[in-house]
């Protein structure tokens, strides 16, 4: 191949640069490109950033917003594209990318497939269902951490631990949080926890990666600790956008560490305050008691008793008096009735007794052997009679 330029010639880096650029540029202005997506940065102002990648290679790749507006998805780390878009070089840091104009899924990744298999594998067997939840404690006493012991994401979370409430205590248990062995280490440290009951609540979790730098928190080993631990976990996983297994295990899931501090350590101020809340509430209810039992004392003093007594008593006075009243009458009124007919009897009696027939003028005769004459012939012409009338005796004789 001929050269281009004499072995002699020196360049500058700029002039070398721009040389590479317009023959990048000029060679590879309109291509379509195929790759996954990896370290995807979405903008503020709209731009896309991400990397492209396959097997062997990978090409840093951007999407301006007035281009990336005509989307119909949202790019995700490990979904598979079909690119078209222009080489471009950028002189100040000597790196090439492509700029797209246009872009469309051309099949999901290698890793979200196998991740999205393995979610429903997992979820088939109920390690993430609702029930098996557990509560996160309100007042965690001590917390544990599994994390990389020298990441951003432990800072975080003891300077939150720290700002809420200094008298939670941390337990840190470090762990690799990606490459060769990392799941194997943060399953270990959640069992470790398990094992010897080190705090109330776990955080597992990292600051934010590409899709690959978070595989390890989707590894089984590490649903399986997380799904198999009895005290609580809390995932935090990277940022809000993304996410791996271990938020479909956990008991909770926070968008980032910091938000993991900021939900399981109650702040020191907020205690206090429903402390004091509730010790005002408490006084008050105290102090409502008091006074009713005051109340109900002063009834009871000697000239409240005895009119108490008074209204108790008078009503039971009058009911025996009355009873008294009652009882008296209707023994009057037995008493009369049974001299009335204690009178109607004797007069009866009186007016049945021989004396009185006799003193209505009749006579009983007896024979002088005590027989009582009743008709003429009880007594035999010259019979000695006896006649008894009502005073006196009257001797006779029979014709």
């Amino acid at each position: 191949m001929a050269e281009l330029f004499p072995k002699d010639t020196v360049f500058s880096v700029t002039n070398l640069t721009f040389l590479i650029r317009d023959l990048l540029e000029g060679t590879f202005s309109n291509i379509t490109l195929e790759g996954e997506i990896s370290n995807y940065r979405p903008n503020a102002s709209g731009h896309m950033y991400f990397t492209l990648k396959d097997e062997n290679a990978q090409i840093s790749a951007v999407m301006f917003r007035g281009k990336a507006m005509s989307l119909s998805f949202v790019p995700k780390d490990g979904m598979k594209v079909k690119c078209t878009g222009s080489v471009s070089v950028y002189a100040p840091r000597g790196n090439y990318q492509i700029i797209i104009t246009k872009m469309e899924i051309a099949g999901a990744g290698n890793i979200l497939q196998i991740l999205e298999e393995r979610k429903k594998r997992l979820a088939a067997e109920g390690l993430f269902d609702r029930d098996k939840k557990k509560p996160i404690p309100r007042f965690s006493k001590r917390i544990g951490i599994v994390t990389s012991p020298t990441g951003a994401a432990l800072r975080d979370i003891l300077q939150i631990t720290k700002r809420r409430n200094p008298g939670v205590d941390v337990v840190i248990l470090p762990a690799l949080v990606q490459g060769e062995g990392a799941a194997q280490t943060i399953a270990n440290m959640i069992k470790t926890a398990n094992d010897f009951s080190l705090c109330d609540v776990l955080i597992v979790g990292r600051g934010g990666g590409s899709l690959e730098d978070l595989l390890p928190f989707s590894e089984e080993i590490v649903v399986r600790s997380i799904a198999a631990s009895k005290i609580p976990v809390v995932s935090a996983v990277g940022h809000e956008i993304d996410w791996a297994l271990s938020d479909y295990a956990a008991d909770m899931r926070a968008p980032t560490p910091s938000a993991a501090a900021e939900l399981v350590v109650p702040k020191q101020t907020d205690i206090l305050q429903g402390l004091a809340a509730y010790k005002d509430e408490f006084y008050n209810q105290i102090s409502g008691r008091v006074e009713r039992l005051k109340l109900m004392i002063k009834s009871f003093d000697v000239s409240n008793m005895e009119m108490r007594f008074r209204s108790i008593e008078q009503p039971l006075l009058n009911r025996l008096e009355n009873a008294r009243s009652s009882l008296l009458d209707g023994m009057n009124a037995k008493i009369k009735d049974t001299k009335n007919q204690i009178q109607q009897s004797v007069h009866i009696l009186e007016g049945a007794s021989p004396s009185a027939i006799l003193s209505r003028g009749y006579s009983m005769v007896r024979t002088l052997d005590g027989k009582i004459v009743r008709s003429p012939l009880d007594a035999a012409s010259g019979t000695k009679l006896e006649i008894t009338p009502a005073n006196g005796k009257i001797l006779a004789t029979a014709d």
